[in-house]
């Protein structure tokens, strides 16, 4: 109820620290022979840690590694597998006292008068609505979100309901917070390292995929880490910018020491998936969650990508060939409309 609500939100909110980060297991098993790393003991120790540091996602079907192209057992031991958003230092906790919450009873009505969640979220897609990147017709139901889950709409910001709020678990603006409901696994291929590939059944068009986990960080420190990522030209960091947002970048999430299958995502010039800006527990806007949906259907057994490029800059792109900067590398995502070129991280 709301009054139960309200002393909940009084309470300290619950997040991590990444200083807090744990790695005993990564360590013993980066101290151990390569033999061992390279075992099929090691493989299935690692669809273990993906299973037991997945607790919040219960419902999500099991990760398989697979590899028949080289003699490594699993993915390099090098990170924390983690659904969850680890606060760096200078990062503050999650805003929740300034964060709107329904009181409806049930699942939340998006044509309500009084869902809070409902009116945040359209008050957000009025530009949009304006401009008719959705078209007035639209009937808003339910919120982002079709019948069956899938997003309706790309490169909008998302606004679900949250832990205050009074509605049930299985309100249709509960989507990124449910879970994955597609087989995925991790894969070794050929050209591009480790990635991900979807399971045997088709996965449609604004399925949620995953969240790009990882330390939460400030732009300062991102920048700081990005300097010694580019001289071995590897780098997971992702600044949260997105046009929704008044400012410039101001946080920075890194996947590098945490995450979890989003970090294996390659890129793509002709992506099947897009990075979407989510509010749940927050209502900082410089803080959005980045979350993975699929923009087209996905065939059985296809590999999951998105762009690494963002919107490509032509320009960058021919300037990064003649400069041969070490965070660029040559591109072998095969599309047809393949740049030939792409930032060799996020």
């Amino acid at each position: 109820n709301v009054a139960y609500a309200d002393a909940q939100r009084r309470l300290p909110f619950k997040y991590n620290l990444a200083k807090d980060l744990p790695h005993e297991l990564q360590d013993r098993i980066n101290a151990l022979p390569s033999s061992y790393r390279n075992s099929a003991q090691a493989r299935v120790l690692f669809e273990a840690m993906i299973g037991e540091a997945t607790d919040d996602d219960l419902n999500a079907p099991p990760i398989s590694v697979i590899n028949d192209v080289t003699d490594e057992g699993a993915p390099p031991w090098e990170f924390v597998y983690t659904n969850q958003m680890w606060y760096g230092e200078g990062v503050p906790p999650p805003d929740t006292k300034n964060l709107k919450s329904c009181g409806c009873v049930g699942r939340c009505d998006p044509k309500s008068k009084t869902c809070s969640c409902a009116k945040r979220q359209h008050r957000h897609l009025k530009a949009y609505i304006e401009d008719r990147t959705i078209p007035k017709t639209w009937n808003g139901a339910p919120f982002v979100y079709d019948g069956k889950g899938c997003l309706q709409w790309f490169g909008l910001p998302i606004f679900e309901c949250n832990a205050f709020c009074g509605c049930d678990e299985d309100c249709p603006n509960r989507v990124v917070q449910t879970g994955r409901r597609y087989v995925v696994n991790i894969k070794r291929t050929e050209n591009t390292g480790w990635g991900i590939f979807n399971g045997p059944k088709k996965i449609p068009r604004g399925s949620f995929i995953g969240v790009y986990a990882g330390e939460l960080l400030t732009v300062g420190e991102a920048d700081r880490r990005g300097m010694l990522y580019n001289k071995f030209g590897r780098t997971y960091l992702f600044d949260i910018d997105f046009h929704h947002m008044s400012s410039e970048a101001v946080y920075s999430v890194d996947a590098y020491h945490a995450g979890n299958l989003t970090r294996f995502l390659n890129h793509s010039c002709d992506p099947n998936c897009e990075i979407q800006a989510c509010y749940i527990n927050e209502a900082n806007i410089d803080k959005p969650m980045l979350t993975i949906f699929t923009v087209r259907e996905v065939e059985p057994l296809e590999e999951l990508s998105f762009s690494y490029m963002g919107q490509i800059d032509h320009d960058a792109v021919n300037s990064s060939k003649v400069r041969n900067d070490a965070v660029f590398a040559e591109c072998h995502c095969g599309s047809a409309n393949c740049q030939g070129v792409l930032f060799s991280g996020l």
